[in-house]
């Protein structure tokens, strides 16, 4: 463990009993004890929970929801390649290490399960369901250390992937740049689901640079090219049509979303999630 990681880990552990101590992260519908609603029989729903005192009573099926134990599952993925490098390093990366601290120990202080899943392209990191703080040290350790330089992955079969790989009802924070399309539509219908955007500031407000040689940090490709305001022009527009289709999605399916520069502490954008 380097010095550097050992400093961050410090930081989040005191930033979380500091700042997001007492604060349980969310309330999910699920299996659990606390009533929640009654609700008319809806097709596809579990039979199981149909209240058959209720449904005998109003000549109609209903069901009983309740609210999910008190044992919260909360959950961090992180979708990572060569994209987390801008500019000169790898500060994205970093903050998504950084958040995922920031999560396992808030989840851990409230006695609550945390999964670590990071997705790259030498494999899938899994920590499983933990309250133990090696657990979560190591997923954010792993998620600081792995190589990602020159690699590419695709978002959306790693969103498809996880679907499939979490099955109990879940808090799940989402990191990644969001700079592409991208379907969460089944991930909301079964779990709540919290979209972090990280991204480095130049990312969202590109600077002329003239003549400049540029590397695809994903694939290797070199370009020499003329960056001035007529590029970055055509930059932030096409970057700005591709926020406005993804917060179009975030709020049609109920998601709801922070932007993490990585000039800015993430605890204060958490913090602001879980009033």
């Amino acid at each position: 463990m380097t010095p550097d990681f050992k400093a961050l880990l410090l930081k989040a552990r005191h930033q979380v009993h500091t700042l997001l101590s007492g604060h349980n992260l969310s309330r999910l519908h699920g299996e659990g004890y606390d009533f929640a609603e009654l609700r008319e029989y809806q097709i596809g729903d579990d039979i199981r929970k149909i209240n058959w005192t209720i449904t005998a009573k109003l000549g109609k099926p209903y069901i009983k929801e309740l609210h999910a134990n008190r044992e919260l599952s909360v959950v961090a993925a992180a979708i990572m390649d060569g994209s987390v490098y801008v500019g000169n390093d790898n500060a994205k990366q970093r903050h998504m290490a950084e958040t995922a601290a920031l999560l396992g120990y808030a989840a851990q202080h409230g006695n609550d399960l945390f999964t670590g899943i990071a997705y790259t392209p030498h494999g899938t990191i899994t920590t499983p369901p933990t309250k133990q703080l090696f657990d979560i040290e190591h997923f954010s350790q792993q998620l600081y250390t792995t190589p990602l330089l020159h690699s590419k992955l695709s978002l959306q079969e790693s969103v498809n992937d996880l679907f499939r790989r979490l099955h109990k009802p879940s808090l799940l924070l989402l990191m990644h740049d969001f700079l592409e399309p991208v379907d969460l539509s089944l991930l909301a219908q079964r779990h709540e689901v919290i979209a972090l955007v990280v991204r480095h500031r130049e990312e969202e407000f590109p600077k002329t640079m003239g003549e400049v040689l540029l590397e695809d940090p994903r694939s290797k490709a070199h370009q020499d090219t003329f960056f001035g305001k007529r590029s970055v022009s055509r930059y932030t527009a096409a970057r700005e049509a591709n926020d406005t289709e993804l917060l179009a999605h975030f709020s049609r399916y109920d998601i709801r979303y922070a932007k993490l520069f990585t000039d800015e502490e993430p605890v204060e954008k958490l913090m602001q999630l879980f009033r």
